[in-house]
């Protein structure tokens, strides 16, 4: 998942804080500085027990496509659904499309130990020019700005990417309760009560864009937590047995001013809506 949401990946998509963003700052050489995102099994706030219903709820999806079945991962990150599901529906076939690097390396990585490399592929591209078939599992887990700006146009390019019948799993950000103003200071840089919508109104848009809504579920506190501690903690190590690093004041600012928006701002308020979609005919 890239994007999804403030964190990589973050579920609060473009309205949270920076989704393509690290902890640790750039500068930082990848040998002398933190490893990156190992805490985090998946990039986003999802539990093992979620991810695991997910896989049997779409896998049955793959397997009745006469083609073996297609899955699509738009900023799939390192793609560790995506995987899962080929995992539990040979022969399908599936496409993760993100423009980070390291991710996508780690993606193939873990596609080669698990024997899928010859139907995963991990391609660095802009979400909205890679040129890919319409496939019958759709995932969008906190991506929906690598397809428009706007939700209700990220949703209509979704519809143009699922085949009939098919799933659009799509993770997208909701206010659990209306923010008040100092919630919204406290958060990312710039946030406003008009950056999401409640969950009625989510699931409102999603069918007005031409799906029925399957499934409706949220991210509960621990999976949040789980997801905001992981990001953060090879970095946090890191910056406790390299406090003289020259990087260590840009870094350690970075990470203080991120647990702050996260536990001072959006950790109450910010939700992150999962839900699995078919196409209407």
């Amino acid at each position: 998942m890239t994007s999804s949401a403030h964190a990589p990946q973050d579920p609060a998509a473009a309205q949270g804080p920076d989704p393509s963003g690290d902890p640790a700052p750039a500068d930082v050489p990848g040998a002398d500085g933190p490893p990156r995102l190992t805490g985090l099994v998946f990039h986003g706030p999802i539990g093992e027990a979620r991810a695991a219903r997910w896989v049997d709820r779409l896998a049955p999806v793959l397997a009745a496509a006469p083609d073996g079945g297609r899955v699509l991962d738009i900023g799939c990150g390192w793609g560790e659904l995506m995987l899962r599901l080929l995992a539990a529906a040979p022969p399908a076939r599936g496409t993760g499309l993100d423009l980070n690097t390291e991710d996508l390396a780690r993606g193939r990585a873990n596609a080669a130990a698990r024997g899928l490399s010859a139907r995963a592929d991990f391609v660095e591209a802009d979400a909205t020019k890679a040129d890919h078939e319409p496939a019958d599992v759709v995932l969008c887990l906190g991506a929906s700005q690598a397809l428009a700006d706007n939700l209700a146009e990220a949703l209509a390019a979704l519809r143009a990417r699922v085949r009939p019948g098919g799933r659009v799993l799509l993770g997208e950000g909701f206010w659990e309760r209306e923010p008040t103003p100092a919630e919204l200071a406290a958060s990312w840089p710039d946030a406003a009560a008009t950056d999401h919508t409640d969950l009625a109104t989510l699931v409102d848009t999603a069918v007005a864009a031409g799906f029925r809504p399957v499934w409706v579920e949220s991210a509960d506190r621990t999976e949040w937590d789980d997801f905001e501690s992981g990001y953060l903690a090879d970095t946090e190590l890191w910056l406790a047995t390299h406090p003289n690093h020259p990087s260590a004041p840009a870094t350690r600012d970075r990470l203080d001013t991120h647990r702050s928006a996260w536990l001072r701002g959006y950790r109450t308020i910010l939700g992150i809506a999962y839900l699995t979609l078919v196409p209407s005919l």
